[in-house]
């Protein structure tokens, strides 16, 4: 199984993640295939000027080559692109929307069978966890939402106490890592690790993950 990172959210034209990610892209390899998949469409993505930005970003952090995933590709060539990589990074975006499109290409058998290392960043974090919390800007609903099932927990990507109250209820029938923006929660064949600060919400309690 590969090695996991949760990003709790970056700002990637501020590169206020960078130190993670470096870290990240040491662990794959010395200069590291990249392969992205996006949540948006790729005739969407391609005019999007944050590719171009993310491409310049990764390539600066050692990066040997930045490729996207394209779902309107057949499942044989996302396959070699799959096994091309050193690094798989699921970027933000609309987690339903990500999970729709890589349950329908059906990568998340690829991830599942992958042994190197991936980047799930907010939306991408989400989808690779077992239960996605999911919250919206403009109103106080929280939601659980069924992702790709890499790891047998949920993850809240953007955590701010705000919703602490709301995360403590849903942690009695799931256990939640709470990961605040320029944090990362690692998981590494059951071993699990932080960078900055993440939280743990189990059973109605909230404790701080040493």
């Amino acid at each position: 199984m590969a090695k996991l990172y949760f990003l709790g959210g970056e700002r990637v034209v501020k590169q206020d993640s960078r130190e993670i990610n470096e870290v990240a892209f040491r662990e794959a390899a010395e200069s590291p295939r990249v392969l992205v998949f996006p949540w948006a469409r790729a005739s969407f993505d391609k005019t999007y000027k944050r590719r171009n930005r993310l491409v310049n970003y990764f390539v600066s952090l050692g990066a040997d080559s930045v490729d996207f995933a394209d779902y309107g590709a057949t499942f044989e060539e996302i396959c070699r692109k799959v096994g091309c990589s050193d690094l798989i990074y699921l970027t933000g975006g609309l987690t339903t929307v990500l999970l729709e499109r890589l349950k329908s290409k059906s990568v998340d058998s690829l991830l599942r069978k992958y042994d190197k290392v991936i980047v799930g960043r907010s939306a991408g974090a989400l989808a690779l966890c077992k239960k996605c919390v999911v919250t919206y800007r403009r109103k106080p609903l929280v939601k659980m939402v069924t992702g790709l099932g890499l790891v047998d927990f949920g993850v809240k990507v953007h955590y701010k106490n705000s919703k602490d109250v709301e995360l403590k209820r849903l942690s009695k029938e799931e256990k939640i890592y709470a990961i605040p923006e320029r944090s990362a929660l690692v998981y590494d064949h059951g071993c699990l690790s932080v960078i900055g600060d993440v939280y743990v919400f189990q059973n109605g309690e909230k404790t701080r993950v040493d």
